[in-house]
């Protein structure tokens, strides 16, 4: 029998989603529950509609966010695997700071792609208190940002690139320092790649084919040129114009395959030092690299 491996020890979502405390803060979920073979309450996440609700339920009842909505067809992202990874970051940080979490608005965040959905900062500033700043290249995605901001009424600054080829020239400015970049890069190289995955992934939920994707998710969410170790490359490559305004650039890896030429990579562009996090997430186990050009000496918090 396959060992579910777990969510982060922090992560409020570690025992599984409790559906009987999210039906009070968002009753029409409960139209939506489903049982499992074993009995267990569950929603049906083929149903669109029914992921959209989930994810509204869960940042309403354990991130106090009172209104959440993104654009039809656009990411939705599961929950519980996005925080994670803020969690893996705060321990990060930790270890530059006596292994004490840093919380609170003097920890700056960039975060890379922050999509129509907002999830990390909105996720992060209420478990750690951090300033963020959410940068994308979609303007539908940046007004989707914007109103969830101005609804919940929160401080996160969002910011547009306009070109597609950079990904910190443009947002951040010469004053601009942080201590943490994330980022979910587009993981696929073409639109063919990408429904691809689509396709695999409903056959992977074991109910064949679907003409739309439970999680959504627009072209410049899904691919890029490249793919996901194109676009982590050049990342590499501009975060050395930036050496000194970011004590720690990170970014997920889908693909363990690509770990090796993206070690060769940030070898080359001689970091002070990098290192690949592991997250295990359910039967998997997902993944973020992590560099600084900073020398350990130097990044007391």
């Amino acid at each position: 029998m396959a060992v579910k491996l777990m969510l982060h020890p922090r992560n409020q979502h570690r025992e599984g989603y409790d559906f009987e405390r999210l039906f009070v803060k968002s009753p029409e979920l409960e139209a939506f529950m489903t049982r499992n073979p074993r009995g267990q309450m569950t929603i049906n996440f083929q149903d669109v509609g029914a992921v959209r609700l989930l994810n509204r339920a869960l940042l309403m009842t354990h991130y106090e966010i009172d209104f959440w909505d993104i654009p039809a067809a656009y990411l939705c992202p599961p929950i519980p695997g996005r925080v994670d990874y803020i969690h893996y970051l705060a321990d990060l940080l930790a270890a530059s700071n006596d292994q004490e979490i840093p919380h609170g608005s003097d920890i700056k965040v960039l975060d890379i792609g922050t999509g129509a959905s907002l999830v990390y900062p909105l996720t992060g500033q209420h478990e750690y208190g951090w300033d963020f700043t959410g940068v994308d290249i979609d303007p539908v995605s940046i007004k989707s940002a914007r109103q969830i901001c101005q609804r919940n009424r929160l401080n996160i600054k969002l910011k547009r690139q306009n070109n597609a080829e950079d990904i910190f020239e443009g947002v951040v400015g010469p004053d601009d320092v942080f201590h943490l970049t994330l980022c979910n890069p587009p993981f696929h190289a073409s639109l063919a790649q990408a429904e691809e995955g689509t396709r695999r992934k409903w056959r992977n939920l074991g109910k064949g084919h679907s003409a739309e994707l439970n999680f959504g998710g627009q072209n410049a969410e899904l691919w890029c040129p490249g793919g996901e170790i194109g676009f982590i490359a050049r990342m590499i490559e501009q975060s050395m114009n930036f050496a000194d305004q970011c004590l720690w650039f990170t970014c997920l890896v889908s693909k363990k395959d690509n770990l090796k030429p993206l070690s060769r990579l940030l070898k080359k562009a001689k970091v002070a030092e990098f290192k690949v996090v592991e997250m295990a997430q359910g039967q998997k186990t997902s993944r973020f690299i992590a560099w600084t050009f900073y020398p350990e000496r130097q990044r007391s918090l």
